[in-house]
């Protein structure tokens, strides 16, 4: 198939439809990049859903044991499959898909994978992934999609955004394979149809990307894989494949327990996405509810965390200030003015 098509893309969600149709009946290697997905995981998917299958990433790779999924764009269902099996019988998968010759080849499919795993968890919704009015709020542990997200008219990108954040449950996280653009892609780019359905002329820009989660209220926001080669070049821009993980939960009160955090490094300070700034091996005060983000998620690993000697219950826990400039606080304030503890060395002390 050429590049460049004749048809302008007044009307995105058509042709990206009738592309996707045909590509239902019929592989078409143009509108995917080389994936390696665990392959324990394939083995009992019908043949028809592996070559009709049409992706960049695979975002099933974040879901665990019992989640609630939601795959935006699921096609032909091989994500669905695939987290179908890894969430068990106690999970729940859904797929979503505008397209009737995708939900076609999803759904009588789907009894074939259901019999040959144990356990029948995944349904299919049609639907604009824009408008997920058939999902709840709050009931969704990880979204995941697979290279669809680029392909949404960019009229209704920031609704779709908000709608991946408004069914996630708190604390959990959107998980998204898409192309990303290393320029931004200029109007006449854009306009072409056959480049648009083929992910590459409604990609985002790699930091505006990024920036459409902060914007949707997510936080901890990851770009978690990049392609080293670009999947695709046009007149100089580099399309390649990136994966971008992003939680909910940063919302709520903020309440003083007298708790503090140490950012470990390297850096020599960090700023977090609600402008609470880290400098490195200094004690951070923060309020109950960042000290809980910061041990969860993506920050785990990067900070030390300092309980105050005498706990305060969250009933008498005043407010904490987190919209000032960074508060330090000192190791007495965790421990109390009054703290004199001397400890005894004893003799055979495993510590020296």
């Amino acid at each position: 198939m050429s590049l460049y098509f004749d048809q302008d893309v007044a009307n995105p969600e058509s042709v990206v439809r009738e592309r996707y149709a045909a590509a239902s009946q019929a592989a078409e290697p143009a509108l995917c990049c080389p994936i390696d997905y665990d392959p324990k995981y394939l083995k009992v998917l019908p043949e028809e859903v592996l070559e009709r299958d049409y992706g960049c990433g695979d975002p099933s790779k974040y879901v665990t044991e019992g989640d609630v999924v939601l795959d935006l764009g699921s096609g032909g269902g091989k994500i669905c499959f695939i987290a179908s099996q890894i969430v068990g019988p106690t999970g729940k998968v859904i797929g979503v898909d505008m397209t009737d010759d995708m939900l076609d080849l999803a759904r009588r499919n789907a009894p074939i994978v259901a019999e040959r795993i144990g356990w029948d968890n995944v349904t299919f919704h049609k639907g604009h992934i824009q408008d997920l009015s058939m999902i709840e709020d709050n009931s969704v542990d990880v979204v995941v999609s697979n290279c669809v997200l680029n392909l949404v008219d960019p009229a209704h990108k920031a609704q779709m955004f908000n709608e991946i954040f408004r069914v996630l449950k708190k604390g959990g996280k959107a998980a998204i394979s898409d192309i990303v653009a290393d320029e931004a892609v200029p109007v006449h780019l854009q306009e072409d149809a056959t480049m648009w359905s083929g992910c590459i002329s409604g990609a985002l820009v790699e930091d505006q990307f990024l920036l459409a989660f902060e914007q949707a209220g997510f936080h901890g926001i990851t770009l978690d894989t990049y392609g080293a080669e670009p999947w695709q070049t046009v007149e100089g821009i580099e399309f390649r494949s990136a994966t971008v993980l992003a939680w909910k939960g940063k919302q709520g009160a903020c309440l003083d327990h007298n708790q503090a955090v140490i950012y470990k490094g390297p850096f020599k300070n960090v700023l977090d996405d609600d402008g609470h700034r880290y400098p490195r091996g200094e004690r951070v005060a923060v309020c109950d509810k960042t000290y809980r983000l910061l041990q969860s998620g993506p920050y785990a690993d990067s900070f030390v965390f300092v309980d105050p000697i005498t706990a305060i219950a969250s009933e008498d826990a005043p407010p904490f200030p987190c919209a000032d400039d960074t508060l330090l606080r000192p190791a007495r304030a965790t421990k109390g003015e009054d703290y004199a503890l001397t400890t005894e060395l004893c003799e055979g002390s495993s510590c020296c």
